[in-house]
């Protein structure tokens, strides 16, 4: 039994500069946390005593004889990466937050899938292969319109400028300040649910066509990483920072109409009247969560202005994805592969008598992609 534990994360600043169009031509950076809220994968091979070879706990749940079969594309697509796995496995998932967000789930959950599988073959991952592998399976197996910062961001952890360069290599730079700096940050946010969630590669591929006519937008989206780092560490006021973060909010929102509909203005509207000095709307936009900044003395106000919204406590973590519990199986693998259980019996007969059209994508173990 293997369970992963993968934090979801919050982005400030530099969205839309992690794109591949964009940073393959500009470079890109982006600023962001991790926070204390989870996604969970349980995971281990299925002993052979059930109907179905493998079982897939999602929101449904899943019981498949082929793995092609498997209606979750991350868990497909995982599972063709990993060489074809041909032993049944048992993959369950919880999450402490929604899917489709905006705070990384998705990236989550397949950084998540990537480190079980690879605690299930006795392999250990590093931060690296797994943010480059998570990268791999989204954006070249499952051609998802995606950018690369939640996926290393949730498989490092932390409070991090994450520089991207035009090579497709990256550099994870923890920001480093007094703790007592960064608790004040942190008292400094409300983070608010609005009750929507969307499809965000939908709303990223709009964003992906436009890139080419909004450069000076993304110059100055990337800019203000900077700018927002040099407020942690120098500023003696602190609420620069949410100033930095409505000015890209006004930026962000100007690049595609699908990331601010009515409703997250009137939302963002109430919280700047009651006493916000910025925020934004996380992920790719559309619905999900809203982040916003305002002294502390603000935030009841805040609150009863947003009533209709479900408040959701954080704090920052920096652990990023890790195994947090594992006990190798306790009997042979041969006991998966005997040929004497019905139907294992029936699953060769099926394999004998059709030819699949599933190619499947397979990897060596051993062979990791570097960059992103």
């Amino acid at each position: 039994m293997i369970i992963s534990r993968t934090p979801y994360r919050i982005s400030f600043f530099g969205g839309g500069t992690d794109y591949h169009a964009w940073y393959r031509e500009h470079g890109g950076a982006v600023l962001s946390t991790t926070i204390n809220h989870y996604c969970y994968l349980t995971c281990r091979y299925l002993p052979p005593f059930f109907q179905e070879k493998s079982r897939i706990v999602w929101s449904h749940i899943e019981k498949v004889m082929h793995h092609s079969d498997i209606q979750h594309p991350a868990v497909r697509a995982v599972l063709q990466y990993f060489s074809g796995e041909k032993n049944g496995v048992e993959i369950s998932h919880t999450g402490d937050l929604p899917a489709r967000s905006g705070l990384g789930s998705s990236s989550a959950f397949t950084v998540g899938l990537l480190n079980s599988m690879n605690a299930l073959h006795a392999r250990m991952s590093n931060k690296r292969e797994l943010a480059c592998e998570a990268v791999h399976i989204e954006r070249d197996i499952l051609k998802e319109n995606v950018g690369v910062q939640d996926q290393i961001a949730v498989a490092y952890g932390g409070f991090n400028k994450i520089t991207i360069l035009q090579t497709g290599d990256f550099v994870v730079s923890p920001v480093i300040v007094p703790q007592s700096r960064l608790k004040d940050l942190q008292d400094h946010f409300l983070l608010f649910f609005t009750g929507v969630s969307r499809n965000a590669t939908d709303i990223a591929a709009e964003q992906v066509k436009s890139l080419g006519n909004k450069k000076s937008e993304l110059k100055a989206i990337r800019q203000l990483v900077d700018d927002a780092i040099n407020v942690i560490m120098y500023s003696s006021d602190m609420n620069d920072f949410g100033r930095l973060l409505h000015e890209t909010w006004q930026i962000k929102r100007s690049l595609t109409s699908g990331i601010a509909p009515d409703f997250v203005n009137d939302i963002y509207d109430k919280a700047r009247n009651a006493g916000a000095i910025g925020g934004k709307l996380l992920g790719a936009g559309g619905g999900g969560f809203m982040l916003f900044f305002a002294p502390p003395e603000r935030h009841i106000a805040i609150k009863q202005a947003l009533d209709d919204l479900l408040w959701v406590p954080f704090s920052f973590e920096n652990a990023g994805s890790n195994i947090i519990f594992y006990d190798p199986n306790s009997y042979s693998l041969d006991t998966l592969n005997r040929r004497d259980f019905h139907h294992l019996m029936e699953q060769e007969k099926h394999d004998s008598s059709s030819v699949s059209d599933n190619k499947v994508i397979a990897m060596p173990a051993k062979k990791r992609i570097l960059t992103v």
